[in-house]
């Protein structure tokens, strides 16, 4: 109901500060496992990833934020799980792949930090996606989140990864971070969703 409530609110805020358009939702598997995997410009591309989406979506964030008076106790009602910085822990692993196991939504940013020039991604996403067998949706924001200029967040058709299962642990890993970041990076340049 809280999480309900917040994406409402949080919904009408976007569209009329940021004219936020959301296109692709529907590429958003309504079952199951599913990782969305974003570009990170700022800290509140979670909450632009998250409003348009039906589904609930659990984050991970920053360990920091936990103990950050009032941010703390509300992001982890949202359902976001800590990360340490500069490595993710086995408990995050562990997080990561029970909630896409058990048919939930989550999101990461590869790229780790805010980044806008689509810099060296992480591994973890890819890591998380062989290893759960979950749907993975590339998701594009564009914009600049300045007053009244238009953003958009963009859902692209789930990667097919049954190409990478045969492959060598580290090389799948390698070649799927790779196929995620070309098709966000697509989706940056084209402003439409990608096709598989």
């Amino acid at each position: 109901m809280f999480y309900e409530f917040c994406r409402g609110v949080l919904n009408v805020m976007f569209t009329l500060v940021y004219r936020l358009e959301a296109v692709g939702e529907e590429n958003i598997p309504k079952e199951g496992g599913v990782l969305l995997c974003s570009n990170h410009l700022t800290v509140l591309d979670p909450i632009t990833v998250g409003i348009k989406v039906k589904r609930r979506i659990k984050f991970m964030a920053k360990a920091e934020l936990f103990k950050v008076p009032v941010l703390g106790p509300v992001i982890t009602k949202l359902g976001a799980f800590p990360v340490k910085r500069g490595g993710v822990s086995k408990e995050s692993i562990k997080n990561s792949l029970t909630i896409l196991r058990n048919g939930e939504v989550m999101g990461i940013f590869p790229e780790g930090t805010r980044n806008s020039d689509s810099g060296a991604a992480k591994k973890g996403a890819a890591t998380f996606a062989l290893r759960s067998g979950a749907a993975v949706v590339p998701v594009a924001i564009i914009g600049n989140y300045k007053f009244l200029r238009k953003m958009k967040v963009i859902y692209g058709v789930p990667l097919d990864l049954s190409g990478f299962k045969e492959m060598e642990s580290g090389e799948a890993v390698e070649a799927v971070t790779d196929n995620i970041m070309s098709r966000i990076r697509e989706m940056q340049k084209t402003g439409k969703p990608t096709l598989n």
